[in-house]
């Protein structure tokens, strides 16, 4: 490529000259693909240590003056060819110009701007983006490329100088972190490592440092463990391999979601020397992190973030810290953990003025809110700037609905009034009250939760001593929230961490579960949303809602609440809304028993919000199909099992205990499993800490229970005692009657365990095990995801190769190996195949062997790289029509079944069974009507009576051979069975349908029976598919040793075959038949059009001699003149010499070519054959040509499998072609190698490319 000139001293030190003239060099890296001896391995050395550009481009162009000694590079290259091209533009238009100049100077000078000219005349329609990746990250780009053979679509991140421990040696080299790879290539004094893994691929990664590697990165996948030590910033490069597999493991589990998570947010200024991928992956960690630590919504976007104080009222301290800015909120948190953390909504927010700076309080900011409580901020970097983006944000917030009315009622933000329990807001739904329908106005649970319905026994000032310690929580929350402000914008300190220890009154509950988890944000800014999902939800009908229906009554039917229909009601309308929201998790088990909690504490609206809140932010993946994130959390308890309990964590795993009680105590936080009133003190925990609470808990139970558990002798044993131990953990402060436990069945006859209080098991746990920080467990649950996501894809695996019939030929290994080829086909298609969008798409709900499949290209590249039958350039039509017979639904996708059966089919059984597949290959409805005969013709030849019959389709895939043809339609009638789409579509042609159960029945019976297929089976070919499959058979072997021998037997059986379908045409004739219309003959030409490369099948005669090696033409009709001419031109034949007597010499002049017509008359006699069936140069011809020739396709011709076989087994040659064992293993081991190589690769022989 043209380069800007830059200028260089010393042209000779480590380069080559190749040419010269007065004014340019062209020169080579000295060592570059002609050895170079030592020289040549040390320069190699230097450009991979020092990340020399020669490596990409070894080739580059100077310019020079004769006097000077200066020169300036203009140009280089990766290969020969590019660099010789610009070599030659400069020799044609620049030569004689510069000879004009006098001045040395004034030659440079043009030189320079014309360059100059050449590169902006390139580049200005490349450069659409404001903030293209700076120069270096370009040339690194450029590299990996070139390096690994990967396409345009591959971005690269970042890159790093490091080392890679190959054995107990380091290799010093560079890594690639690519969106979808991470690559590694070193070259050492002429070793040379280049590595390539796949981030979906990667099981485990970690940071680590033993006494064998000093601080290096381990990357584990199913095959090797690899490990890269001396970053110069090693934090940064895992922090950033962290995120580029959470990325692959998130395609791996949502491909819809990965594909709508692929927009990255791009900061306003972008930074020098960092690739726009890497800011965009910085960016989204500071987003999630943002969102995780204020909980936010999950569209909310950080738009920057400053150092700055805050002066806190109830400690009279300015306490630093960050203020955080996004477009709906501002929020502070301290540098101390649990000293303050604000969340303060832009819809709240009246003013923003900047306060009067002093040496006391440099750049203060006052920002004031309707509940009357103003925050005062110091210490502020750029304030102006700051004032003014906060004045936008606002401006953009009060236009956007329910802005403005938002908040509880104003006594709740407003410190200076403390409400009795009493005046609690009724209702968060109240601002959009005005929305909700005839619904909310209805159901009482619209505007009230439902244990104020269904409240039971005394008042609490009844209630004595339970009744006293209630009101003083009461009291000492509204004591909390008078001096610490109350709603969305009050202060988060420790001292409110203590208070929910102690316990939230229950008439609080329902306010602080919103405010904690983020969803009365939500609530607010969606007014009506809730009530509109119920109104389209109503009276639909799915899976999720039958599984809804079928659990409500199981969801706390101790409860009264939920044992009459307002509780029921009110919990479908929930569970049906969130299932119409997100459909892809829609329903999963659990959700209805902590929804029915979330009932009792909140109206619906404000349950739906939770549950919104817990299933996507909260707990995140917990609740789809697979139940990923309760498992990788089961991993988190495993490891943390293993970490404060190692003695215990033995005999657990020894047991399997902890994978069968986790989920349980994970998914549904200790409700199904906890009295009733005890776990909901555990829920109002969670919703302020998160996870964490429940994960202390958990190992608090262990802890408690370690004796017994250790006593057990097996795992029924075990999950006795925690049951016991957990139905008599008791809240013996709560103010309602205890609800029956149905777990308590499991407490046997023996003395009872002693009651535990559950705040004194809370207490433990945080005394024992609350050092577990927020951004540890993040940091595990990443590790865990790995290992579960890989789990379960390899359970998956498993299941899809169970799929497979027995009898398909290859071994489980293969299988497995050919799954991981049909798995990365795929998935490479959701980030290089942007254009195949059915391809991409995913959906894992499905049976595991429909989530993977391909289309008909990437099928194609699978063909041509995994078949035994290398057609050269007339592979991709072949693969075409293979892939049209596997794909029997005519959706142009193909599962990994589907896939697998149509490979076998050319590896396995005798030469009768490959002959088969062969011949069906050239059959409807593998030719399509793209191809030298039109489905139409196709059809008048094999269904005289019914014109408008569909081709026939393959039958029962689980026969060994799945594309089994359907017969002639006689034949389908007459044994009942067949295809149930063909016979449909033949009911509606004929206008008839069956009449009773019964008929159904017995063709339902017919299908199942397995038929094996016989050869008398097989419809016979027309000469047209004959044709085309002489020409497969003839590009077949192109590629094979014995070329000459086969080319010689196929055209001795071709001759044979001809000769017999003549005869045979004799006993057959009807003499009713006329010619058919529309024969290619008539009105187009017949050659073969297929989508690949028209160029390369249809040449044109001066070069078919040496271009038409695998594309030939097969031209059905008579020989023109000018074609016979071709053919003695190129190939050396007779216009009349017999094909059937060529001579070995001839046969070699001929089929070096490897181009070929046969040809034939509509009237052709069998005494005529030798004198017009010929092998000729092939040619296309234009419509006007075909008729002009007045050929036409034989219509009475035709020819039977068993013919075709008998003539094939007189020739020894073919017969040992045909039974010939191919070993796929070796062509899978190829195909991983080459799977990323779509775009030209390097010059250099990789020496193992791994992946």
């Amino acid at each position: 490529m043209w380069l800007g000139p830059e200028e260089v001293l010393v042209a000779n030190a480590l380069w080559v000259t190749e040419r010269a003239n007065p004014f340019f060099v062209l020169q080579r890296r000295r060592g570059h693909r002609r050895g170079g001896g030592f020289t040549g391995l040390l320069v190699g050395t230097l450009d991979v240590v020092l990340d020399s550009s020669a490596r990409v481009a070894p080739y580059r162009i100077l310019h020079q003056t004769q006097d000077s000694q200066v020169y300036w590079t203009v140009a280089c290259g990766s290969d020969h060819k590019e660099i010789t091209a610009h070599w030659e533009w400069l020799e044609n238009n620049l030569l004689q110009t510069l000879s004009i100049f006098d001045n040395e100077e004034d030659i440079t000078t043009f030189v320079k701007g014309k360059i100059h000219g050449i590169i902006a005349e390139e580049n200005k329609n490349l450069q659409p983006q404001g903030d293209e990746d700076p120069g270096k990250f370009k040339e690194a780009e450029l590299k990996m490329r070139k390096q690994f053979g990967m396409p345009e679509g591959e971005k690269l991140v970042n890159y790093y100088s490091c080392s890679y421990w190959k054995g107990r040696v380091p290799r010093q080299g560079w890594l690639y972190l690519t969106v979808n790879h991470l690559c590694f290539y070193s070259f050492l004094l002429g070793k040379e490592v280049s590595l390539v893994v796949q981030w979906v691929d990667v099981i485990r990664l970690e940071k680590s440092a033993t006494l064998l590697f000093p601080e290096s990165i381990r990357v584990d996948t199913r095959a090797q463990e690899l490990f890269f030590s001396m970053f110069l910033n090693i934090g940064e490069a895992f922090k950033l391999m962290e995120q580029l597999a959470n990325l692959a493991m998130r395609q791996l589990l949502d491909s819809e979601g990965f594909l709508e998570d692929r927009v990255l947010p791009r900061p306003s200024q972008p930074h020098r020397n960092i690739s726009a991928l890497k800011r965009d992956l910085d960016a989204r960690a500071k987003n999630e992190f943002y969102r995780a630590t204020f909980r936010l919504p999950g569209d909310e976007r950080l738009d920057g973030h400053t150092s700055c104080t805050l002066w806190t009222p109830f400690s009279k301290l300015h306490i630093p810290g960050q203020m955080f800015i996004s477009s709906n909120y501002i929020c502070f948190a301290s540098k101390e953990e649990d000293a303050c953390h604000l969340i303060i909504p832009l819809r709240e927010v009246t003013i923003v003025e900047k306060a009067d700076s002093s040496s006391v309080l440099p750049s203060p900011l006052s920002i004031s809110t309707k509940s009357k409580m103003t925050f005062l901020f110091a210490n502020l970097k750029d304030r102006d700037f700051l004032v003014q983006r906060v004045s936008d944000f606002l401006h953009k917030t009060s236009q956007q609905p329910g802005g403005p009315s938002s908040g509880r009622r104003s006594s709740v933000g407003d410190p200076a009034l403390e409400p009795l329990p009493s005046e609690q807001p009724a209702s968060p739904a109240s601002p959009c009250g005005g929305q909700q329908g005839p619904l909310a106005q209805e159901a009482p649970t619209a505007s009230q939760g439902l244990l104020k319905l269904f409240r039971r026994g005394a008042p609490v000032e009844d209630l004595g001593a339970k009744g006293a310690k209630e009101k003083m929580k009461e009291e000492s929350w509204n004591i909390h929230f008078f001096e610490f402000g109350r709603g969305m914008c009050m202060y988060r300190t420790a001292r409110m961490r203590e208070l929910v220890l102690k316990g939230i009154p229950e008439s609080l509950r329902g306010e602080l579960w919103l405010l904690f988890s983020g969803a009365w944000n939500e609530m607010v800014t969606h007014p009506g949303y809730y009530a509109d999902l119920v109104e389209q939800s109503t009276g639909k009908s799915s899976l999720a809602t039958e599984e809804i229906e079928r659990d409500l009554h199981r969801s706390m039917p101790e409860h009264p609440a939920f044992q009459n229909e307002l509780g029921i009601a009110a919990l479908r309308r929930v569970l049906t809304a969130y299932a119409f929201r997100n459909p892809t998790i829609g329903y999963c088990q659990a959700m209805n028993i902590v929804t029915s909690v979330l009932l009792l504490y909140g109206s619906e609206e404000e349950a739906f919000w939770l549950l919104v809140a817990l299933c996507e932010r909260m707990l995140p993946d917990y609740y789809n199909t697979r139940v990923v994130g309760a498992l990788v959390d089961q991993g988190i308890f495993e490891e943390l099992t293993r970490d404060f309990l190692p003695q215990l964590s033995e005999k657990m795993q020894e047991l399997g205990v902890i994978a069968s009680i986790s989920l349980s105590w994970l998914l549904t936080l200790f409700l199904s499993v906890m009295p009733f009133e005890s776990a909901v003190v555990i829920v109002d925990c969670f919703f302020y800490e998160g996870i964490k609470v429940v994960l202390q808990v958990a190992l608090a139970v262990l802890d408690a229970n370690m004796e017994q558990l250790l006593g057990c002798s097996d795992e029924g044993e075990a999950m006795t005692v925690l049951g016991r131990y957990l139905d008599n953990v008791v809240n013996k402060q709560s103010v309602s009657p205890p609800i029956p436990h149905l777990h308590a069945l499991l407490t046997s006859g023996d003395d009872p365990p002693e009651e535990v209080d559950i705040f004194d098991l809370l207490k433990v746990s945080y005394e024992k095990f609350g050092s577990l920080r927020a951004d540890d467990i993040e940091q595990m649950r990443f590790k865990q995801r790995l290992k579960v996501i890989q789990s379960l894809e390899d359970t998956a695996k498993r299941s899809v190769v169970r799929a497979i019939p027995g009898d398909i030929g290859f071994s489980v290994e293969e299988l497995e190996d050919l799954y991981m080829v049909f798995k990365a086909k795929h998935l490479a298609s959701q980030y290089w195949g942007s254009s195949r969008p059915a391809a991409a798409r995913r959906d894992p709900s499905l049976p595991y062997l429909e989530q993977y499949r391909i289309d008909g290209s990437q099928f194609q590249e699978l063909f041509a790289s995994l078949t035994p039958w290398a057609c050269g350039a007339h592979t991709p039509v072949l693969a075409g029509r293979m892939f049209r017979l596997l794909d029997r639904n005519k959706d142009s996708l193909i599962n990994f079944k589907e896939f697998v059966t149509g490979i076998s089919g050319m590896y396995h059984g005798d030469l009768t069974d490959k002959l088969k597949v062969l011949y069906k290959l050239h059959l409807p409805p593998a030719l399509s009507p793209e191809e030298p005969e039109s489905a139409l013709e196709a059809t008048h030849y094999f269904t005289e009576d019914s014109s408008a019959e569909a081709s026939p389709l393959a039958s029962d895939l689980d026969l060994c051979l799945p594309w089994e043809a359907q017969e002639a339609p006689r034949q389908e009638e007459r044994e009942g069975g067949g295809n149930e789409d063909i016979q449909e579509k033949r009911g509606e042609d004929k206008g008839t349908s069956p009449s009773s159960c019964r008929h159904y029945l017995q063709m339902w019976a017919k299908e199942k029976e397995v038929q094996k297929e016989t050869i008398k089976d097989l419809p016979k070919m027309n000469q047209e598919q004959f044709i085309e499959l002489c020409k497969t058979l003839y590009n077949m072997f192109s590629e094979d040793s014995m070329e000459q021998v086969l080319y010689h037997a196929i055209a001795t059986v071709a001759s044979l075959l001809l000769r017999i379908g003549e005869v045979g045409k004799r006993f057959s004739a009807q003499p009713g038949r006329k010619p058919r219309d529309g024969a290619p003959g008539d009105d187009q030409p017949a050659a073969p059009i297929t989508t690949q490369d028209p160029a390369q099948e249809l040449q044109p005669p001066a070069e078919s001699d040496t271009q038409a090696k695998g594309g030939g033409d097969v031209l059905p009709g008579k020989a023109p003149p000018e074609s016979q001419a071709a053919g003695d031109e190129g190939g050396g034949e007779g216009q009349g010499s017999p094909s059937q007597h060529l001579s070995d010499d001839e046969t070699k002049d001929d089929m070096s070519m490897s181009s070929y017509s046969v040809v034939s008359s509509g009237s052709l006699q069998c005494e005529d054959l030798a004198e017009d069936t010929v092998l000729v140069g092939g040619e296309p011809r234009s419509p006007s040509a075909s008729a002009r020739s007045g050929g036409l396709v034989d219509a009475d011709w035709s020819i039977s499998f068993e013919q075709i076989l008998a003539s094939i087994l007189t020739e020894s040659a073919l017969v040992d072609y045909f039974e010939k064992r191919a070993d796929i293993g070796l062509k899978v081991k190829d195909q991983k190698k080459v799977e990323r190589q779509l775009s030209t690769s390097s010059d250099h022989e990789h020496s193992g490319v791994s992946g």
